[in-house]
């Protein structure tokens, strides 16, 4: 999961170097950054991105508090002060020489107008509450594994943002050109305020990036923002899918809010091991449920999804502990052990990873590695189509990411599928808004909007529980409903029977009844109220949380009616090749029927080859509607 936050203020990196860099905490009044940090058992900062080829730094390399100071206070090179007495040695002026350092425009023309600098942002990134828990309470191992997940998840989030997303425009955004090279200065925290595990990485990205031509100039932060999502999805879906295939695991939905999307978290890990390290959330929500009844009370209806977002971020603020002394990561695990062993027992704590692997073994036996990539276009269009109405490729994107975490179940994935789904929803179910304009710049692919022509799901209300009103469903169940009874009606089409007196083709046996999606069981939803009656959306999600256990086997194996989805493995192109034979063997077959009731019944030619004509449509279509079976 990622958040950001920006750095408006010169003194801004002021926090970082005495908070954010020292663990969240109060750095202690004339010492030096490097000095608390070792003296604190924490790690120091660290330089990414590709842009530090350009100012001569090295990735990995371990950042000073001058180097902030410079960078994220001054908009200077990090290593201004080197440059500027090499300047001043050869000669030239101070204020030259000072100039010569700074990159992009001078902060202090900016406020000259009035206006305050935007100097970096912040990008939080932080795994979900099930790897926190068994990232804390695992052993040196486990831990290892999931830190270098997380660092190679980030790491291929940047590369993606600096490949896809980071521009930087001029003259008011006339000119726009790519710059995929950042600088970026990460930062390690492993507890929250309260001192639980919250494992998190600070990546502090320079509001400064290269031009092809040398020059330096401000970061489009506006596309930035509007691809955080889909950088969100993809940083989970690495980390994930990296910390599941080492370690044998799996994951599982869990509501957290209902109506909203659920969580994937990893399978084993126990609801009440969350809440133990989610301190800080119970006590939001118990602020959030007061400022909203006073919402209800003073507009008269529901918060909005935007009003929820203020508001969780105004209980969140209000419920925000003040710092604390950083303690080394050892210290904190051994707490978080004893925490842990005297809340739940020595056999809940110690079984925790053979809990999760049995539990990831279970799943994985019964959800294959396969993805139906027809069937993931038209979930993904449904459901942002229901969501937003009106969307972009990013939202598309985002939604193919999560369609894969939730399918694949923490399985390895082919790099690139996201992107060819996302395309392939856009163009089948996509129909585009934007309309280029005679006299103005082209837009960009990932600047076009669009729409589907899906019909609107009807809303429905949802009985209250625990002694809550009704409340009307959410955006995200009626686009699940709509995205399954859109699945539901192209698999109806390709595995639908033959009518009542026709036989099957002569040439292929009767292939075995297989389970319907409709017909299969399906796992229900993992959330502490999954014992009670479950709503249309929240079955929805839970048969497309678990697509393969629930699927027919034709489907598990990669085919639908278009041949571009099917798996080009040697066992289905023989079944295809054996396939062809029986089709042109059954052609010439019907050809020497006819010749023969040619040469019988001269008069009755002509409908006995339309006759023959018939009958190979109808063989093509049988064939084509159910695919290359196991049994054909």
């Amino acid at each position: 999961m990622i958040s950001v936050a920006k750095v408006r203020r010169r003194n801004a990196w002021r926090y970082y170097v005495r908070g954010v860099a020292f663990g969240d905490g109060h750095r202690p009044v004339g010492q030096s950054l490097k000095n608390v940090q070792e003296a604190a058992g924490l790690p120091p900062g660290r330089w990414l991105g590709r842009g530090l080829f350009a100012l001569g730094l090295t990735e990995g390399a371990e950042v000073s508090e001058r180097q902030m100071e410079l960078l994220f206070g001054e908009g200077r090179h990090p290593d201004a002060d080197r440059m500027e007495r090499a300047l001043l040695d050869d000669g030239v002026d101070a204020e030259t020489a000072r100039r010569a350092t700074v990159l992009g425009q001078p902060i202090e023309e900016i406020e000259h107008r009035k206006q305050t600098p935007l100097l970096a942002l912040d990008f939080v990134f932080r795994p979900q509450a099930s790897l926190v828990v068994l990232w804390a309470l695992g052993d040196e191992q486990t831990r290892q594994i999931i830190e270098q997940a997380h660092e190679r998840a980030v790491a291929a989030t940047l590369r993606w943002l600096e490949d896809e997303v980071t521009q930087t425009r001029w003259a008011s955004g006339r000119g726009r050109t790519k710059a995929p090279a950042l600088v970026v200065a990460a930062f390690w925290h492993y507890d929250n305020r309260n001192g639980f595990p919250l494992l998190h990485e600070h990546c502090l990205i320079a509001n400064r990036v290269q031009r092809p031509d040398g020059s330096w100039y401000a970061l489009d932060t506006v596309r930035l923002y509007k691809n955080i999502v889909a950088a969100d999805t993809l940083y989970t879906l690495e980390m994930t899918t990296e910390v599941c295939e080492t370690l044998g695991l799996a994951t599982v939905p869990r509501e957290v809010t209902p109506g909203l999307r659920p969580v994937m978290e990893i399978a084993g890990v126990d609801q009440a091991l969350i809440d133990w390290s989610s301190t800080r959330r119970r006590r939001i929500e118990d602020v959030l449920e007061g400022v909203t009844d006073e919402y209800v009370k003073k507009h008269g209806r529901l918060p909005g999804e935007r009003a929820r977002h203020g508001l969780g971020w105004w209980a969140a603020q209000e419920t925000r502990p003040s710092k604390k002394a950083p303690r080394p990561l050892d210290q904190l695990l051994a707490w978080w052990r004893v925490s842990a062993l005297l809340k739940f027992g020595q056999r809940i704590v110690d079984g925790l990873l053979q809990r999760c692997q049995a539990a990831g073994a279970a799943i994985r036996a019964r959800v294959g590695p396969w993805v139906d990539t027809a069937l993931a276009a038209v979930d993904v269009a449904a459901v942002v189509f229901t969501v937003r109405g009106v969307f972009a490729r990013r939202h598309v994107l985002a939604e193919a990411r999560r369609h894969l975490l939730e399918t694949l179940r923490g399985r390895a994935y082919v790099p690139g599928i996201d992107s060819y789904i996302a395309d392939r929803a856009l163009e089948r179910y996509g129909r585009q808004l934007t309309v280029p304009q005679k006299g103005r710049r082209t837009p960009a692919p990932d600047q076009l909007s669009y729409t589907a022509d899906f019909a609107w799901p009807t809303r429905w209300w949802i009985a209250g529980t625990d002694g809550k009103p009704p409340r009307e469903s959410s955006r995200y169940e009626r686009a699940r409903a709509a995205s399954l009874a859109l699945q539901n009606a192209i698999r109806a089409t390709l595995t639908a029977p033959p009518a009542r007196g026709e036989a099957p083709p002569a040439t292929a046996p009767a292939a075995p009844p297989t389970n319907d999606h409709d017909q299969a069981v399906p796992h229900g939803v993992d959330h502490p109220s999954r014992e009670a009656a479950q709503t249309p959306a929240q079955r929805a999600a839970a048969i497309h949380a678990h697509q393969q256990a629930a699927m027919p086997q034709e489907y598990l194996e990669g085919r639908t009616t278009d041949p571009a989805t099917w798996m080009t493995s040697p066992q289905n192109l023989a079944r295809i090749a054996a396939l062809t034979r029986a089709a042109e063997a059954h052609g010439r077959t019907v050809e020497e029927q006819a010749d023969r009731t040619k040469h019988a019944h001269p008069a009755k030619q002509a409908p006995a080859a339309d006759a023959g004509r018939q009958q190979q449509h109808h063989t093509a279509q049988t064939d084509q509607g159910r695919g290359v079976g196991p049994d054909r």
